[in-house]
C-alpha cells in the first residue's frame, strides 16, 4: 500500500511538472516578437565569432603541421577524413547547440535538474551518433582512396584508421558537448540569446580539438599494431554505444532523433567526404592550403549555424511544427532579398530580424577573415597571403557564406512547414554544403593563382 501511495505521488509530481513545462513554453510564445538590433546581434556574435576563428587558424596550423607526420605521409587517407570529422564535430555539436538553445529559449533549461536531465540525454545521443558516423567516415574515406588505388588495400591499415575515427569522434563529441551544456545554460541565466554565442564556441574549439585528437590518436595506434584497435572498437560497439543508447531511448527530448535523426547526419558525413576528397587531391600539388581550409570552412559554418539555430527558435516560439506563420507564407522565400533586405517582407517582425542578422553575419566575414589571415600570415610568413590572392579567397569566402545564408533561410521554413524539426536537421547539411562548397572554392583559388604565375 506504501509503494502503490509513492507511486500515485511520483505520478502526480511528473504530471504537475509536466503542466509546469506546458505553462512556461506558453507564456514564451505568448510575448510578442520585438524587432532587434543590428546592433544587438553585431555585439553579441563578434566576440564569440572572433574566438571561433582564431580557433579554426589554429586547427589550421595544426593540420598544416600533421601533414608531414609519418602517419598522414603512410596514410593519405586521414585527409579525405579530415573534413568528415570536422564536419561531424559541426553536425553533432552545432545540432545540440542548436537544440538545446531552443530548449532554453523556451525555458525548459531553467533549473539543475532540468539541465542535468536534457544535458546527460543529449550527451548520450551524440556519442551514440559520433560512434557510428565516425566509423562510416573512415569507411568511406578507405573505399574513396582505395577504389582508384587497389594495391593500396590493407585490412589492419584500415581498422586502425576506423579506431583513430571513433576515438577522435567520441571524445570530441563528449569534450564539446559539456562545454556546449554549461555555455547554454549560462547564457540563459545572463539574458544572452544562446542561439548567437552557442554554435561560435563549439567551433572556436571544435577543429582544434578533433584534428589535433586525430593526430595523435591515429599517431599511437599506427604504432600500437591491430590488435588494440580491434579491441577499442569492440569496447565502443559491445559495450559504450549500448549504455548511450538506451540513455538516449529513456528520454522524450532525444529518443525520436536516436531512430529518426541519422538522415541528415549520414548525408551530410558523404557530402563533407566529398570535400575531403578535393583535399586529398590538391594538398599534394598545393600544400600551403591546409592552413586555410579549416578557417574557411569553419567560419562558413559557424555563420549559417547560428542564423540557422535563430529562426528554428523563432519558429519555434511562434508557431506549431507543420505550420508556418501566416505573414511567412505570404513572403516569397525564393527571393535573395527576403533573406537580406529589412524592407523586402517588413510586414512580418521574425523574417525582418533575420534579415538584420543574415546581413551583419554577411558584414563578419571579411573583417573576420582579414584578422584570420594575418594571424595565419604572423605565424606562418605572408608568402602565399598577396594582394590578387586576398581579393580572391575573400569574394569565395562572401560568395560561400551568402550562398548558404540564402539556403538556410529557404531549408529551415521547409522543414519546418514539412513537419520536420530544422534544430535536428538543418545545420548537418548546411555544414557538410558549407565544406564542400569551401574546399572546392578554395581549390579554385589556389588553381587561379596557379595558372597567373
Amino acid at each position: 500500500m506504501e509503494k502503490e501511495s509513492d507511486g500515485v505521488r511520483q505520478r502526480k509530481g511528473q504530471k504537475e511538472e509536466e503542466e509546469e513545462m506546458v505553462l512556461s513554453r506558453k507564456s514564451v510564445e505568448g510575448k510578442e516578437e520585438t524587432a532587434e538590433s543590428w546592433q544587438s546581434v553585431l555585439v553579441q556574435v563578434t566576440p564569440p565569432y572572433l574566438c571561433a576563428g582564431l580557433g579554426m587558424v589554429g586547427a589550421g596550423l595544426v593540420l598544416d603541421s600533421v601533414q608531414y607526420w609519418p602517419v598522414f605521409l603512410s596514410l593519405p587517407e586521414l585527409f579525405i577524413m579530415v573534413p568528415a570529422l570536422i564536419g561531424l564535430k559541426g553536425n553533432l555539436e552545432m545540432t545540440l547547440a542548436s537544440r538545446l538553445s531552443t530548449h532554453a529559449n523556451l525555458g525548459d533549461l531553467d533549473t539543475l535538474d532540468q539541465i542535468v536531465i536534457m544535458g546527460s540525454a543529449n550527451l548520450a545521443l551524440i556519442q551514440v551518433q559520433g560512434v557510428v558516423v565516425g566509423a562510416l567516415a573512415s569507411v568511406i574515406a578507405m573505399l574513396m582512396a582505395w577504389v582508384g588505388d587497389p594495391d593500396r588495400v590493407d585490412i589492419a591499415r584500415g581498422l586502425g584508421m576506423c579506431a583513430s575515427s571513433v576515438v577522435t569522434a567520441s571524445a570530441a563529441s563528449f569534450i564539446l558537448g559539456i562545454i556546449m551544456v554549461i555555455v547554454i545554460a549560462a547564457s540563459r541565466r545572463y539574458s544572452v540569446n544562446p542561439d548567437n554565442v552557442a554554435t561560435p564556441i563549439a567551433a572556436a574549439l571544435g577543429d582544434l580539438v578533433t584534428l589535433s585528437l586525430l593526430a595523435f590518436v591515429a599517431t599511437f595506434l599506427n604504432n600500437s599494431g591491430v590488435l588494440l584497435a580491434v579491441a577499442i572498437l569492440s569496447g565502443y560497439f559491445i559495450i559504450i554505444t549500448p549504455f548511450c543508447y538506451e540513455k538516449a531511448k529513456k528520454n522524450v527530448n532525444t529518443s525520436d532523433i536516436l531512430y529518426n535523426g541519422w538522415t541528415p547526419v549520414l548525408s551530410a558525413m558523404v557530402i563533407s567526404s566529398m570535400g575531403g576528397k578535393i583535399l586529398n587531391n590538391v594538398i599534394m600539388k598545393f600544400p600551403d592550403i591546409a592552413v586555410f581550409q579549416p578557417v574557411i570552412n569553419g567560419v562558413a559554418g559557424n555563420l549559417v549555424g547560428i542564423q540557422a539555430s535563430r529562426i528554428s527558435t523563432d519558429l519555434h516560439k511562434t508557431s506549431k511544427l507543420g505550420k508556418l506563420p501566416d505573414d511567412i507564407t505570404t513572403c516569397n522565400l525564393l527571393n535573395p532579398l527576403s533573406t537580406f533586405s529589412v524592407s523586402c517582407c517588413s510586414f512580418s517582425t521574425m523574417l525582418s530580424n533575420n534579415a538584420t542578422a543574415a546581413m551583419v553575419l554577411l558584414f563578419l566575414v571579411v573583417p573576420g577573415h582579414l584578422v584570420f589571415n594575418m594571424a595565419i600570415g604572423i605565424s606562418q610568413g605572408f608568402g602565399v597571403i598577396t594582394a590578387f590572392f586576398l581579393f580572391l579567397y575573400l569574394f569565395a569566402a562572401v560568395l560561400q557564406v551568402g550562398s548558404l545564408l540564402h539556403i538556410a533561410n529557404i531549408m529551415v521554413h521547409s522543414m519546418w512547414s514539412r513537419g520536420v524539426n530544422p534544430d535536428n536537421s538543418a545545420i548537418p547539411y548546411l555544414t557538410a554544403m558549407g565544406d564542400l562548397l569551401g574546399g572546392a572554392f578554395l581549390a579554385a583559388v589556389f588553381q587561379i593563382i596557379d595558372w597567373t604565375d
